[in-house]
């Protein structure tokens, strides 16, 4: 038997179990069709059901996460996903204070699902922000919040130094989210022609890291690929979708994006 089929399943193991990564770097879009609505409602269910899991997961990688690239001390803005409260990115945002970022929540409550107001409202934050603290601020958002900072550092280029999202619907809006039901098709198709119009009339240029799972069960992964913006670097994790804000892969991710 060679080395590499007996190492293998403990290779397996050891990302099941969080003590070793389990994500996967593309330095270009993945090849796949393009979205076609909502992820399956039984199998998204099923899925969601292991978030729990990413506790024993995130405890396990403990060691490998003290290793990530330290933090310089610059601002990081974290932008909480579709009716989530700020409290939903306390884990991730402890965590990035502790390697030494001024990790902040964005400071408008829950996200009641108006990015484009949020958009309006947090570009100027940030534009404050970095003129405080002198150094352009980095903007990481989940799902939802995922598209307001790519809004807002579209917005003002010029005070973001970079964006991280998980999980978030770059195509289609709603569209080909579990929050579809909640718009009319009128509204959905609206949002759509307005994302496609803003990405062809005036392109992101600001590094973005998007991060997805094919387990998504509120998003349909294919949506969080952007094949519109140039150099964008995507990273697949294994996790739910509510359990990307505690996943030990998405934390690693989040952290050596921040630092690169």
């Amino acid at each position: 038997m060679s080395h590499e089929l007996l190492f293998t399943p403990l290779k397996e193991l050891a990302s099941l179990t969080g003590i070793r990564s389990a994500g996967r770097t593309f330095e270009s879009p993945p090849e796949g069709r393009q979205p076609d609505g909502p992820p399956g409602a039984v199998r998204g269910l099923a899925n969601e059901g292991l978030a729990a899991a990413q506790v024993v997961r995130l405890i396990a990688s403990a060691p490998r996460l003290a290793t990530t690239p330290r933090g310089d001390g610059s601002t990081v803005i974290d932008m909480p996903g579709w009716k989530a409260p700020e409290s939903s990115m306390a884990p991730i945002r402890a965590y990035l204070r502790w390697l030494g970022y001024d990790a902040r929540t964005w400071g408008l409550g829950a996200n009641a699902g108006n990015p484009e107001r949020d958009a309006a409202l947090m570009a100027d934050h940030v534009i404050e922000r970095a003129a405080q603290s002198g150094r352009p601020v980095a903007l990481v958002g989940w799902s939802l919040g995922g598209v307001v900072a790519r809004e807002v550092a579209r917005a003002v280029p010029q005070a973001v130094s970079k964006v991280v999202t998980f999980g978030s619907p770059i195509i289609g809006g709603p569209t080909h989210t579990f929050a579809a039901r909640s718009y009319s098709p009128a509204e959905r198709d609206r949002i759509e022609e307005l994302i496609e119009e803003t990405d062809r009339e005036n392109p992101l240029y600001v590094p973005v890291t998007a991060i997805f799972t094919r387990r998504d069960g509120v998003v349909n992964w294919r949506a969080c690929i952007d094949r519109r913006t140039e150099g964008v670097r995507h990273i697949e994790v294994k996790s739910s979708h509510l359990g990307l804000g505690i996943d030990p892969d998405v934390w690693q991710a989040v952290a050596e994006a921040l630092a690169a």
